[in-house]
């Protein structure tokens, strides 16, 4: 009988165990919350294009189809051994503060912007090696309220980098 009584007494416990488990579990679901949250584009990408001639590397970069609209910047590193002068005959590349070089212009996608050439200076007669390394960035067109839009650098779209060869 003793035994019984235990049995009956666990039964009972378990069973109102059983039953603020569902309460305790609508809490959690009922008052749970989260903040922040980050935006994701997908299918948005630029590529750079490099040709590479007379010591010069001629650099455009592309906006795949259907990619929203973009401004571009690009910069270009060769570390200390050679000096990098940039040009542009379509007056299209601004220099910035930063070092980069922005395109003026939107991006649409499927477009591509006007070269921007990167002379290599300085180059000794008996080097048979170079490394030049072109970044680029793109940041989707943000508008103000006024409907002017703005390039906002904290908001990326795609960054990338293509080393350069040698010749």
């Amino acid at each position: 009988m003793k035994r019984k009584s235990i049995f009956v007494a666990a039964f009972a416990a378990v069973m109102a165990a059983a039953t603020s488990v569902g309460s305790a579990w609508a809490y959690f679901t009922t008052y749970a919350e989260a903040q922040g949250g980050y935006t994701i584009s997908l299918g948005d990408e630029t590529r750079v294009e490099e040709e590479f001639s007379d010591w010069t590397k001629h650099i455009a970069i592309t906006s795949a189809e259907g990619s929203e609209p973009a401004y571009i910047r690009v910069k270009a590193f060769s570390g200390s051994q050679y000096t990098l002068v940039y040009s542009d005959s379509a007056g299209k590349w601004e220099p910035g503060e930063d070092g980069y070089y922005y395109y003026a212009d939107i991006v649409e996608g499927g477009q591509t912007t006007e070269p921007l050439d990167v002379r290599i200076e300085d180059i000794p007669e008996d080097a048979q090696e170079f490394n030049v390394v072109v970044v680029h960035e793109s940041t989707p067109v943000q508008y103000d309220g006024d409907g002017e839009p703005y390039a906002d650098w904290n908001i990326k779209l795609d960054s990338g980098e293509v080393e350069g060869g040698s010749e």
